[in-house]
């Protein structure tokens, strides 16, 4: 079985930083978000975005109504490793391809009718949309080589308010303030301990940490995840902080991280997690076969 994929869309290679830039500066967000939104994710930002978002997961697990959704499926606990796959890949063919491609049309029916098997809240539905939306603009302004610009802001925000609708999502915010003041208020509201949430929020630490190191060596990954969500998120999940100290040196690893990039050129070829090799499916996947069915 093999990857059925092409290249990013058919869109030539920026030669550098600059050449992005006034790539990005001659786009419109409000009717160009997809390319945009493509080139933040292929070359600009692409293991900063993938970081980030793989911390929202944690977010969402802090809402009992999710995380308990998750225990009762029993998938993410059986099997994480899939169920991030197919989350990952899902996503990226939609980004990857346009929504208007067949590609992606048959991504979002796939998440369509996983999501249709069960009775989720809108809300809940909304909030897990406004992460992949807020986590990785906040993401870029503590960790990243510079912060997205107000344009790219506008067309990321574009592009998941896109797909919201596509997913048959409710009342998404018009604009990206109203989206960032709604994932507050939503967490403020709705984050609280269960124990669904540590049991989901400990199979993803040992998914992220394998990403990393081996077994043996979670017990010193384990506080630098820890080092990373806030006290919120932390007592929602019953996990104690990570020692101040700590905190502090993962805070300016991350910074020097930054500093650095910022000499570097911009990578040469589009990162493209669809084609990334993946034990999940060592020969390849089909977008009909992802997820789970009934």
């Amino acid at each position: 079985m093999q990857v059925e994929n092409t290249s990013a869309h058919g869109q030539a290679a920026p030669e550098s930083r600059e050449a992005l830039a006034q790539r990005i500066a001659a786009l419109d967000p409000e009717t160009d978000f997809e390319q945009i939104a493509r080139f933040l994710y292929a070359y600009e930002f692409s293991w900063d975005l993938q970081r980030s978002l793989e911390f929202a997961l944690f977010r969402t697990y802090a809402v009992p109504s999710i995380s308990g959704l998750l225990a009762k499926t029993g998938e993410f606990e059986r099997r994480p490793r899939k169920r991030y796959d197919d989350t990952e890949l899902i996503l990226t063919e939609i980004l990857e391809h346009g929504f208007d491609s067949p590609r992606a049309k048959t991504a979002i029916g796939r998440m369509n009718a996983m999501h249709g098997r069960f009775r989720i809240a809108n809300d809940d539905m909304r909030y897990v949309l406004s992460t992949f939306i807020c986590e990785p603009i906040r993401w870029l302004e503590r960790f990243g080589r510079r912060p997205m610009t107000d344009r790219e802001q506008r067309a990321w925000f574009l592009y998941y308010r896109a797909l919201g609708e596509r997913m048959g999502i409710r009342d998404v915010p018009e604009t990206l303030d109203a989206m960032m003041r709604w994932n507050k208020e939503y967490e403020a509201a709705h984050f609280r301990f269960s124990d669904s949430n540590r049991r989901i929020a400990e199979a993803t630490t040992k998914l992220l940490l394998g990403f990393y190191v081996p077994p043996s060596l979670f017990w010193v990954g384990r506080p630098v995840i820890r080092a990373l969500l806030d006290p919120p998120l932390l007592a929602s999940m019953g996990l104690k902080p990570a020692s101040p100290w700590l905190q502090g040196l993962v805070m300016a690893a991350l910074r020097i991280r930054a500093r650095l990039l910022r000499s570097l050129p911009l990578r040469r070829k589009p990162r493209l997690l669809t084609q990334v090799s993946r034990p999940t499916y060592p020969d390849g996947y089909r977008i009909e076969e992802l997820g789970t069915f009934r």
